[in-house]
């Protein structure tokens, strides 16, 4: 009833979920992501193993010794599907045998898809394909550009309902984390939501603490005049539309 993204960006670091379900608040379960790991479970959902899965990631652990011990002590292994990465950048999934067709993943370079009750496997297929050949994109907007095409693809068969996006970038608390939890297009609001990050909130979370900087940057001076000329060039791009 879901599928979901989990990938790591080359130029940064950063670690990241994308999901988009028929199924209510999705980005509430199924995305587990920390400083240096993600762990995503889905399916006949059992969040205990994002919850316990990640964890043992950013303790070291490989995504595949954590997944298949997991997938060991789950009597409803059968019905669940999971993917992660780990702290080393590997990447490991499961697709239980009586998920709900259709139902598989998809491994790439530095990148993983999963997905079960989809229109078929051209939605992973999709997703993968997009998010491997827009690296030219910006990592959250590389990411929701792979969803929109597993969703064009035929996403969910049972229609749309909620999305979420959870990226961490070096840090225990997260650099984005945005949800829908009922739209009827919750991928085209979670892009509306990015863009309204763009305006203020992105510039914040540049001079945010960091665990390697406790204070952080509390002069915010810099970060001032930037939104400022951010919503200048807003409002004359808008302008200029208008006049057009």
């Amino acid at each position: 009833m879901t599928y979901s993204l989990i990938a790591k960006d080359p130029d940064t670091g950063a670690v990241g979920i994308a999901v988009a379900s028929r199924f209510f608040a999705c980005g509430s379960l199924v995305p587990h992501v920390g400083a240096t790991a993600a762990f995503a479970t889905q399916a006949f959902v059992n969040p205990l193993w994002g919850v316990e899965g990640l964890a043992r990631l950013q303790s070291g652990e490989s995504a595949q010794d954590v997944l298949d011990d997991l997938v060991a002590r789950d009597r409803g292994q059968r019905q669940r599907q999971g993917h992660a990465i780990d702290a080393q950048g590997r990447f490991a999934a499961h697709t239980g045998a009586d998920c709900v067709d259709w139902a598989g993943h998809l491994l790439g370079d530095g990148f993983s898809v999963a997905g079960n009750m989809l229109e078929g496997p051209e939605v992973v297929e999709e997703t993968a394909r997009v998010y491997a050949e827009r690296d030219d994109l910006a990592f959250p907007d590389r990411m929701l550009a792979a969803m929109q095409a597993g969703e064009d693809a035929g996403g969910d068969k049972r229609g749309r309902q909620a999305a979420g996006l959870l990226i961490h970038r070096g840090q225990t608390y997260p650099w984005l984390d945005l949800r829908v939890d009922d739209d009827a297009d919750p991928l085209s609001e979670l892009r509306r939501l990015l863009s309204v990050a763009h305006e203020r909130y992105m510039f914040v979370t540049e001079i945010m603490p960091t665990a390697e900087n406790f204070s952080g940057t509390p002069d915010r001076s810099d970060i001032d005049r930037r939104i400022a000329e951010a919503d200048a060039a807003r409002t004359a791009s808008a302008s200029r539309a208008s006049n057009k």
